[in-house]
Protein backbone atom coordinates (compact mmCIF):
# COMPACT_ATOMS: atom_id res chain seq x y z
CA UNK A 1 0.00 0.00 0.00
CA UNK A 2 2.85 2.31 0.92
CA UNK A 3 4.21 1.67 -2.25
CA UNK A 4 1.57 2.64 -4.54
CA UNK A 5 0.33 5.57 -2.28
CA UNK A 6 3.86 6.81 -3.07
CA UNK A 7 3.74 5.85 -6.69
CA UNK A 8 0.20 7.25 -7.44
CA UNK A 9 -0.12 10.14 -4.76
CA UNK A 10 -3.40 10.59 -5.01
CA UNK A 11 -5.08 13.11 -3.28
CA UNK A 12 -7.60 11.34 -1.43
CA UNK A 13 -7.92 7.26 -1.58
CA UNK A 14 -10.32 5.31 -0.51
CA UNK A 15 -9.66 1.99 1.70
CA UNK A 16 -12.09 -0.98 2.50
CA UNK A 17 -11.55 -4.49 4.00
CA UNK A 18 -8.78 -2.79 6.29
CA UNK A 19 -9.47 -5.49 8.51
CA UNK A 20 -7.92 -4.17 12.11
CA UNK A 21 -9.19 -2.23 14.65
CA UNK A 22 -8.40 1.88 14.18
CA UNK A 23 -5.39 1.42 16.91
CA UNK A 24 -3.64 -0.57 15.00
CA UNK A 25 -3.85 0.58 11.73
CA UNK A 26 -0.49 2.14 10.33
CA UNK A 27 -1.10 5.79 10.91
CA UNK A 28 2.57 7.11 11.49
CA UNK A 29 3.83 5.25 8.15
CA UNK A 30 0.58 7.09 6.59
CA UNK A 31 0.87 10.01 7.77
CA UNK A 32 4.67 10.12 6.74
CA UNK A 33 3.96 10.70 3.23
CA UNK A 34 1.46 13.57 4.14
CA UNK A 35 -1.83 12.33 4.67
CA UNK A 36 -4.47 12.80 7.06
CA UNK A 37 -6.66 10.26 8.16
CA UNK A 38 -10.48 9.09 8.94
CA UNK A 39 -10.55 5.28 10.61
CA UNK A 40 -13.39 3.11 11.22
CA UNK A 41 -11.81 -0.29 11.92
CA UNK A 42 -12.87 -3.42 12.90
CA UNK A 43 -11.30 -6.50 14.36
CA UNK A 44 -10.28 -9.22 11.62
CA UNK A 45 -13.44 -8.49 9.58
CA UNK A 46 -14.88 -5.35 7.65
CA UNK A 47 -13.45 -2.01 8.30
CA UNK A 48 -12.95 1.44 6.09
CA UNK A 49 -10.64 4.63 5.95
CA UNK A 50 -9.72 7.85 3.77
CA UNK A 51 -6.70 8.86 3.52
CA UNK A 52 -6.51 12.75 2.17
CA UNK A 53 -3.26 15.15 1.78
CA UNK A 54 -6.14 18.03 2.20
CA UNK A 55 -7.93 18.96 5.49
CA UNK A 56 -10.25 16.04 6.77
CA UNK A 57 -13.26 16.62 8.47
CA UNK A 58 -15.11 13.40 9.52
CA UNK A 59 -19.06 13.57 8.90
CA UNK A 60 -19.86 10.38 9.61
CA UNK A 61 -18.71 7.30 10.49
CA UNK A 62 -21.64 4.64 10.44
CA UNK A 63 -24.28 4.31 7.39
CA UNK A 64 -27.23 5.31 8.86
CA UNK A 65 -30.61 3.69 9.53
CA UNK A 66 -29.81 1.18 11.79
CA UNK A 67 -28.39 1.95 15.13
CA UNK A 68 -27.55 -1.64 15.74
CA UNK A 69 -25.33 -2.77 12.80
CA UNK A 70 -21.95 -2.82 14.72
CA UNK A 71 -19.99 -3.85 11.37
CA UNK A 72 -17.18 -1.33 10.26
CA UNK A 73 -18.34 -0.48 6.23
CA UNK A 74 -18.89 3.05 5.94
CA UNK A 75 -16.87 6.10 6.72
CA UNK A 76 -17.85 9.84 5.55
CA UNK A 77 -16.05 13.25 5.73
CA UNK A 78 -15.49 16.34 4.00
CA UNK A 79 -11.91 17.59 2.25
CA UNK A 80 -10.98 20.61 2.07
CA UNK A 81 -8.17 21.35 -0.81
CA UNK A 82 -6.64 24.39 -0.99
CA UNK A 83 -8.51 27.55 -2.22
CA UNK A 84 -11.77 28.85 -1.25
CA UNK A 85 -15.70 28.64 -2.34
CA UNK A 86 -17.99 25.72 -2.19
CA UNK A 87 -16.58 24.32 -5.04
CA UNK A 88 -13.30 23.38 -3.83
CA UNK A 89 -15.03 20.97 -1.18
CA UNK A 90 -15.45 17.52 -1.93
CA UNK A 91 -17.33 15.20 0.24
CA UNK A 92 -16.21 11.30 0.07
CA UNK A 93 -17.38 8.16 1.79
CA UNK A 94 -15.31 4.76 1.50
CA UNK A 95 -18.27 1.96 1.46
CA UNK A 96 -17.43 -1.83 1.97
CA UNK A 97 -20.64 -3.28 0.82
CA UNK A 98 -21.82 -6.59 2.26
CA UNK A 99 -20.79 -9.24 -0.30
CA UNK A 100 -24.11 -11.34 0.44
CA UNK A 101 -23.31 -15.13 0.34
CA UNK A 102 -24.44 -17.02 0.72
CA UNK A 103 -27.74 -16.17 -0.81
CA UNK A 104 -29.68 -18.68 1.08
CA UNK A 105 -28.51 -17.13 4.64
CA UNK A 106 -29.22 -14.02 6.34
CA UNK A 107 -26.27 -12.52 4.58
CA UNK A 108 -28.16 -11.74 1.62
CA UNK A 109 -31.29 -10.12 3.04
CA UNK A 110 -28.56 -7.98 4.82
CA UNK A 111 -26.66 -6.79 2.05
CA UNK A 112 -29.72 -5.80 0.34
CA UNK A 113 -30.81 -3.66 3.24
CA UNK A 114 -27.57 -1.96 3.93
CA UNK A 115 -27.41 -0.85 0.28
CA UNK A 116 -31.15 0.32 0.50
CA UNK A 117 -30.06 2.59 4.01
CA UNK A 118 -27.09 3.68 1.18
CA UNK A 119 -29.51 4.93 -0.92
CA UNK A 120 -31.48 6.80 1.59
CA UNK A 121 -28.43 8.77 3.01
CA UNK A 122 -27.51 9.25 -0.73
CA UNK A 123 -30.54 10.62 -1.44
CA UNK A 124 -30.18 13.25 1.42
CA UNK A 125 -26.48 13.87 0.51
CA UNK A 126 -27.75 14.83 -3.03
CA UNK A 127 -29.72 17.49 -1.72
CA UNK A 128 -27.13 19.09 -0.35
CA UNK A 129 -25.48 20.24 -3.99
CA UNK A 130 -21.96 19.15 -3.50
CA UNK A 131 -18.96 17.52 -5.16
CA UNK A 132 -19.73 14.09 -3.70
CA UNK A 133 -18.02 10.78 -4.24
CA UNK A 134 -19.40 7.43 -3.27
CA UNK A 135 -16.37 5.08 -3.61
CA UNK A 136 -15.31 1.50 -2.97
CA UNK A 137 -16.09 -2.10 -2.80
CA UNK A 138 -19.74 -2.74 -3.53
CA UNK A 139 -19.28 -6.22 -3.92
CA UNK A 140 -22.12 -6.11 -7.13
CA UNK A 141 -21.65 -6.28 -10.67
CA UNK A 142 -23.85 -4.11 -12.41
CA UNK A 143 -24.40 -5.91 -15.61
CA UNK A 144 -23.36 -9.19 -17.41
CA UNK A 145 -20.38 -6.85 -19.13
CA UNK A 146 -19.13 -6.63 -15.71
CA UNK A 147 -18.59 -10.51 -15.37
CA UNK A 148 -16.10 -12.84 -17.28
CA UNK A 149 -18.69 -15.39 -17.04
CA UNK A 150 -21.88 -14.38 -16.29
CA UNK A 151 -24.04 -17.86 -16.80
CA UNK A 152 -21.39 -19.08 -14.08
CA UNK A 153 -22.01 -16.21 -12.09
CA UNK A 154 -25.67 -15.33 -12.11
CA UNK A 155 -26.51 -16.68 -9.01
CA UNK A 156 -23.78 -15.62 -7.20
CA UNK A 157 -24.87 -12.65 -4.57
CA UNK A 158 -22.83 -10.04 -6.81
CA UNK A 159 -24.98 -10.81 -9.80
CA UNK A 160 -28.33 -11.92 -8.28
CA UNK A 161 -30.50 -9.44 -10.18
CA UNK A 162 -31.51 -8.05 -6.47
CA UNK A 163 -28.63 -6.90 -5.90
CA UNK A 164 -28.29 -5.17 -9.28
CA UNK A 165 -31.45 -3.90 -9.43
CA UNK A 166 -30.55 -2.25 -5.77
CA UNK A 167 -27.02 -0.72 -7.70
CA UNK A 168 -29.51 0.41 -10.40
CA UNK A 169 -31.81 2.41 -7.68
CA UNK A 170 -28.36 4.09 -6.26
CA UNK A 171 -28.02 5.54 -10.06
CA UNK A 172 -31.36 6.44 -10.68
CA UNK A 173 -30.72 9.02 -7.78
CA UNK A 174 -28.67 10.63 -10.61
CA UNK A 175 -25.27 9.33 -9.42
CA UNK A 176 -22.71 8.86 -12.26
CA UNK A 177 -20.79 5.70 -11.92
CA UNK A 178 -17.55 7.55 -12.73
CA UNK A 179 -15.03 4.79 -15.12
CA UNK A 180 -18.15 3.54 -17.14
CA UNK A 181 -19.07 7.12 -17.76
CA UNK A 182 -15.53 6.98 -19.87
CA UNK A 183 -15.52 3.12 -20.81
CA UNK A 184 -18.64 1.59 -22.25
CA UNK A 185 -16.83 -0.76 -22.75
CA UNK A 186 -16.79 -4.66 -21.56
CA UNK A 187 -14.05 -6.43 -19.74
CA UNK A 188 -13.29 -3.67 -17.44
CA UNK A 189 -12.24 -5.57 -13.98
CA UNK A 190 -10.92 -4.51 -10.70
CA UNK A 191 -11.31 -8.09 -8.62
CA UNK A 192 -9.77 -11.30 -9.47
CA UNK A 193 -10.39 -14.25 -7.35
CA UNK A 194 -6.62 -15.91 -6.42
CA UNK A 195 -7.41 -19.52 -7.35
CA UNK A 196 -7.86 -20.89 -10.46
CA UNK A 197 -5.33 -18.86 -12.64
CA UNK A 198 -8.25 -16.42 -12.73
CA UNK A 199 -5.86 -13.06 -13.10
CA UNK A 200 -3.50 -14.84 -15.48
CA UNK A 201 -6.02 -15.38 -17.52
CA UNK A 202 -8.15 -11.99 -16.80
CA UNK A 203 -11.54 -13.52 -15.80
CA UNK A 204 -12.49 -10.93 -13.53
CA UNK A 205 -15.70 -9.32 -12.15
CA UNK A 206 -16.06 -5.46 -11.67
CA UNK A 207 -17.40 -4.66 -8.16
CA UNK A 208 -15.56 -1.64 -7.23
CA UNK A 209 -17.51 1.62 -8.16
CA UNK A 210 -16.82 5.62 -8.11
CA UNK A 211 -20.26 7.04 -7.92
CA UNK A 212 -20.37 10.75 -8.41
CA UNK A 213 -23.19 13.28 -7.82
CA UNK A 214 -24.01 15.54 -10.49
CA UNK A 215 -21.77 18.26 -9.22
CA UNK A 216 -18.55 15.98 -9.52
CA UNK A 217 -19.43 14.38 -12.70
CA UNK A 218 -19.77 17.78 -14.13
CA UNK A 219 -15.46 17.74 -13.04
CA UNK A 220 -14.89 14.49 -14.20
CA UNK A 221 -11.77 14.53 -16.75
CA UNK A 222 -10.61 10.76 -16.53
CA UNK A 223 -11.24 6.97 -14.70
CA UNK A 224 -9.13 3.90 -14.95
CA UNK A 225 -8.43 0.73 -13.82
CA UNK A 226 -5.00 0.58 -12.29
CA UNK A 227 -3.95 -2.99 -12.70
CA UNK A 228 -0.39 -2.25 -11.39
CA UNK A 229 -0.77 -3.63 -7.87
CA UNK A 230 -2.74 -6.75 -8.97
CA UNK A 231 0.94 -7.76 -10.60
CA UNK A 232 3.13 -7.72 -7.40
CA UNK A 233 3.96 -10.32 -5.14
CA UNK A 234 1.11 -11.35 -2.69
CA UNK A 235 -1.26 -8.72 -4.24
CA UNK A 236 -4.58 -8.02 -2.77
CA UNK A 237 -7.07 -9.57 -4.89
CA UNK A 238 -8.90 -6.25 -5.59
CA UNK A 239 -6.66 -3.49 -7.63
CA UNK A 240 -7.77 -0.17 -7.58
CA UNK A 241 -10.23 2.13 -9.44
CA UNK A 242 -9.87 6.24 -9.87
CA UNK A 243 -11.09 8.50 -11.02
CA UNK A 244 -9.68 12.69 -11.81
CA UNK A 245 -12.11 15.84 -10.90
CA UNK A 246 -10.83 19.03 -12.59
CA UNK A 247 -10.05 21.76 -9.75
Amino acid sequence: MLDWLREAAPDVALLQEIKTVAEDFPRLEIEDLGYNLAVVGQKTYNGVAILSKHPLNVECTALPGDAEDAQARYVEALVEPPGTGRRKVLRVASIYAPNGNPVDSDKFPYKLLWLSRLRAHARGLLKLEETLVLGGDYNVAPTDDDVYDPVAWRDDALCRPESRDAFRALLHLGLTDALRALHPEAGLYTYWDYQGGRWARDEGLRIDHLLLSPQAADRLTAAEVDRAPRRKERPSDHTPVWCELDS
